[in-house]
């Protein structure tokens, strides 16, 4: 007489939500339009960006060096700030409203594996400190277009922006060495997919 088959150890019983609870935890679903209103503001960007590149190309023979380096620098400060919005899009709702199931996906961004609301808090400010330097460029290139005023204080705006991207990445990797086991298991949870080295690009 054959052994009887083990039965598969049984998933542990969810427990059931209270009312109260549910109702606010379903509350995060309330961000959704917040993320869509920043898509709009993305598009909005888009057409922006395309209608720089526009005037650039069209303008591009009666414009010196100065000015075309200044519209170059318009441009990469639309896609800074368009980076920046994807982050908070797809961070902020894969961080707070919920999972978009992107594992494995060839076009899953590199830094989404490990976010989190600390993670996205550094990159956002290091977005910040870049569109800032932008800034600063474009006033350094052309001084006599803004007053001496409104230079110190791109640069004291500048320097806080430094300042609190440093303050915040201490925090968070003060925060990853207190509670280690925290992180241990959100990586666990979330494995990065390994690409197999025989696999061809």
């Amino acid at each position: 007489m054959s052994a009887a088959r083990p039965e598969p150890s049984a998933a542990p019983a969810r427990r059931r939500m209270g009312v109260l609870p549910s109702i606010i935890f379903m509350s995060r679903w309330l961000q959704v339009p917040l993320y869509l209103g920043l898509i709009v503001a993305q598009t909005v960007y888009c057409v922006l960006f395309i209608k720089e590149v526009w005037h650039l190309v069209t303008h591009a023979m009666s414009l010196d060096e100065t000015s075309i380096m200044l519209a170059v620098l318009g441009l990469i400060d639309v896609v800074m700030i368009s980076n920046l919005l994807i982050m908070v899009i797809v961070g902020g709702y894969e961080t707070f409203v919920s999972r978009m199931g992107l594992e494995g996906h060839p076009d899953e961004p590199e830094w989404l594996d490990h976010v989190n609301a600390g993670v996205l808090k550094v990159k956002l400010a290091m977005a910040l400190i870049s569109i800032s330097s932008i800034h600063l460029l474009k006033t350094f290139i052309n001084p006599d277009a803004v007053s001496e005023r409104t230079v110190i204080w791109q640069v004291a705006i500048h320097v806080a922006f430094l300042l609190s991207a440093l303050v915040m990445a201490w925090i968070d990797r003060l925060t990853t060495h207190t509670h280690p086991e925290h992180y241990h298991d959100l990586a666990a949870r979330h494995p990065v997919p390994v690409r197999d080295a025989a696999t061809p690009e």
